[in-house]
């Protein structure tokens, strides 16, 4: 197993970073909220899933430890593979996860793409014994690298169109959040306005 990949960015997608190790380029998946915080030229360190398949190796990369356990562990319930892991870390941290699981919290569940309510049902019921409570801040989230300069509109934009979304789509839901953007001032937490934006999208579709 790779544990975790460290070097240089060489080069950033709306859903992959390839990182430089030992003069390889590693090319790994990682959620919008993961690519955030990594900037071309700069040293990086991702913890890493391997996910094998007949026909392909797959990395997946995470800010940290915790959001790698938590990935692996989302796909010990039927029907959720790497893909849908992924996309529930990028609309809700590991600790949000632990919580709306915990609290049977069916809504937060659904505010992913590709759940729908019975799907939340039933990963409610198989995941309530194996994610645990939640254990507070992670401090390790911080690590990952630099924050881009990019502002907040870019970014947004850029996770969206990652997890498969139209352009148009995209342009809606980043108006959609802005006022909330601009009620935080000129720091918004990326996170958060991605679940808003989430959210959005799924009441208009």
């Amino acid at each position: 197993m790779i544990a975790f990949v460290s070097g240089p960015v060489a080069a950033l997608a709306p859903t992959t970073a390839v990182i430089e190790v030992g003069g390889i380029g590693m090319a790994v998946q990682c959620a919008p909220n993961t690519l955030s915080g990594l900037r071309v030229g700069q040293e990086a360190k991702l913890a890493t899933s391997l996910v094998v398949r007949e026909d392909s190796l797959t990395l997946y990369g995470f800010a940290d430890d915790d959001e790698r356990q938590v990935f692996e562990l989302l796909q010990t319930a039927s029907g959720v593979g790497p893909r849908l892991a992924q996309a529930m870390l990028a609309v809700h941290s590991p600790d949000a996860l632990r919580a709306a699981v915990a609290s049977g919290d069916e809504k937060a569940l659904t505010a992913v793409p590709g759940i729908g309510k019975k799907g939340a049902q039933k990963l409610l019921l198989e995941l309530k014994d194996r994610l645990g409570e939640p254990v507070g801040a992670h401090i390790g989230r911080q690590g990952v690298g630099t924050a881009v300069t990019a502002s907040w509109r870019d970014q947004l934009h850029a996770a969206l169109i990652g997890l498969g979304y139209a352009t148009r789509e995209a342009d809606e839901a980043v108006a959609a959040v802005t006022p909330e953007a601009e009620a935080a001032g000129g720091d918004p937490q990326i996170g958060r306005l991605l679940k808003a934006a989430l959210q959005t999208l799924n009441r208009t579709r």
